[in-house]
């Protein structure tokens, strides 16, 4: 019997030489077609403040102001940013009912805001109240 030799084979590969390109392709597509949204969050109106008046004293509130230039002061006292925890906390082992109100002016950068309202939690200051300007 005759043997049939094969003269050539089916490769069982696949090719991939051209994969680079799709895909690289596609990476251009995709970025070009992207829309990308900036998220700017809640917009923050602050209150503003054209002067400062001394309030008349209450027996349960602490007033705290913070100026656009980074004053702090605490009952007309200007005081510092880490200080106003340890002023609150003397307030409120004298009075535990006293009412922390924060005043602030629009100018007035968030950071500094923020801050004072960490520095009222680690007083453990639980009523806190916030004014402003009422259009």
């Amino acid at each position: 019997m005759a043997r049939f030799k094969k003269r050539f084979s089916i490769g069982q590969e696949i090719p991939t030489s051209t994969m680079a390109d799709i895909s690289f392709l596609l990476i251009i597509f995709f970025m070009v077609t992207t829309v990308f949204v900036i998220y700017r969050g809640f917009p923050v109106d602050l209150p503003r403040a054209e002067r400062i008046d001394p309030l008349k004293s209450r027996r349960n509130v602490v007033s705290v102001w913070i100026g656009p230039a980074g004053r702090i002061m605490v009952d007309e006292y200007e005081t510092e940013l880490v200080s106003v925890a340890s002023i609150v906390r003397t307030k409120l082992a004298q009075n535990p009912r006293i009412v922390v109100q924060v005043k602030s002016d629009r100018n007035t950068p968030f950071r500094l805001v923020s801050g004072v309202i960490e520095e009222l939690k680690k007083a453990n200051a639980l009523r806190v109240s916030f004014i402003a300007k009422k259009e």
